[in-house]
């Protein structure tokens, strides 16, 4: 089977190895002529990256770059890139990177020109529509992770430097003009990352199937994408450079992004503050706290998680599919506990609030109070 496509949905979609040879193509098509590439401090450095930029520059499109980008991308970071993006007279931006990478660049191109402030724009009733749509800059997204889906959605997380919540930022229009999904570019991510950004898939996609709204089509390509992570997940820990199995991981990273349309929960709502505050691996993050939230959410979802197992092939049911869960864990090598993680007791009650302030408890099949919510970050400890 040759896994390369073009796809419409949800936005234009190139799929295939070593389609990055048509990213300069691409920026063409959408009418950039002077694109900023925003990526990592880490993928700066790399040789994939040298490589986008000499391809731009091949093509009279410059090769502009930046990347003081930290893991838990903030608003001073995005400042940064603002001002990068205006002294170059840039009229576009590449996206190229992980998760943080996405985010970030998503949120220079929303930002560059408007006179509201961007906690003014998070994902709350109709607080987008406060933007100026027309001067949003076009998008372009290559991720170099399988985790986030960030590539295919119309939103961006940023922590605000002050009070260490994590903020997620919607706009339509932030939403990629195009996406190139590259299996060969995730070849070099390093172990702990390419668990922690698969783990991260199965989480939205778990906890979009989970969630108690109604949306069956985001509900069934949940359900696929977790099939994916499960068969693909172990193989590309294992064998770095198995690319038809990088190619379902990328797969199912989008999926997982498209299906949390449907809501995402518990899983998210605590990694977040989490991640803001100790600075931890979202993805990983995700993986720690998965088994406990399964628990808790158990009397709401235990005959979803057996429809699920069944269509899986994991055998014994919610237990099964727990089990399941907790094999991938120690197979990933992903902490047992948020102890492990650095996270402390005398932190709880901190962590309990932000994660109650977190959009994503709306979508728990189980309420979140701030009594069940705080037991079940100390069961996490």
């Amino acid at each position: 089977m040759t896994l390369r496509a073009n796809w419409s949905y949800p936005t234009a979609v190139k799929f295939g190895a070593g389609r990055i040879a048509e990213l300069a193509e691409q920026c063409k098509a959408v009418g950039l002529k002077k694109p900023l590439l925003v990526t990592d401090k880490a993928l700066a450095a790399l040789p994939i990256t040298a490589a986008a930029l000499d391809q731009l520059e091949a093509a009279g499109l410059g090769r502009a770059c930046f990347s003081d980008v930290d893991p838990n991308p903030n608003e001073k970071n995005m400042e940064a890139g603002i001002a990068v993006y205006k002294a170059g007279g840039h009229d576009g931006v590449i996206c190229f990177g992980g998760g943080s990478a996405l985010d970030l660049g998503k949120m220079i191109a929303l930002m560059h020109d408007q006179t509201v402030s961007v906690w003014d724009l998070e994902d709350i009733g109709d607080w987008w529509t406060r933007a100026d749509a027309a001067k949003i800059a076009p998008i372009l997204a290559v991720p170099t992770t399988a985790g986030t889906g960030s590539e295919v959605g119309r939103a961006g997380v940023l922590t605000n430097s002050e009070t260490h919540k994590k903020k997620i930022i919607f706009h339509p229009k932030l939403l990629p003009a195009v996406t190139i999904c590259d299996p060969e570019l995730t070849v070099g991510m390093p172990k702990f990352i390419t668990a922690g950004t698969g783990m991260d898939a199965l989480a939205h996609c778990l906890e979009a199937y989970c969630s108690p709204f109604y949306h069956p089509m985001s509900q069934g390509i949940a359900l696929e994408g977790m099939r994916l992570v499960f068969e693909n997940l172990p193989k590309v820990y294992a064998t770095p450079g198995d690319l038809e199995a990088r190619a379902h991981m990328m797969s199912a990273a989008a999926m997982g992004a498209v299906a949390f349309q449907k809501g995402l929960g518990a899983i998210h709502s605590l990694s977040h503050p989490v991640g803001a505050v100790y600075n931890t691996h979202h993805g990983t993050t995700n993986a720690v706290v998965m088994p406990m939230v399964l628990d808790f959410n158990r009397p709401a979802i235990e005959e979803k998680i057996e429809r699920a197992a069944a269509y899986l092939g994991i055998e014994g049911g919610f237990d099964g599919f727990r089990a399941k869960i907790m094999a991938l864990r120690a197979e990933l090598a992903i902490p047992e506990t948020l102890s492990a993680m650095g996270v402390e007791a005398s932190r709880l009650d901190e962590l309990t609030e932000m994660a109650l302030e977190d959009p994503s408890c709306g979508g728990n099949p189980v309420e979140m109070t701030r009594e069940n919510t705080r037991a079940l970050f100390e069961a996490c400890l």
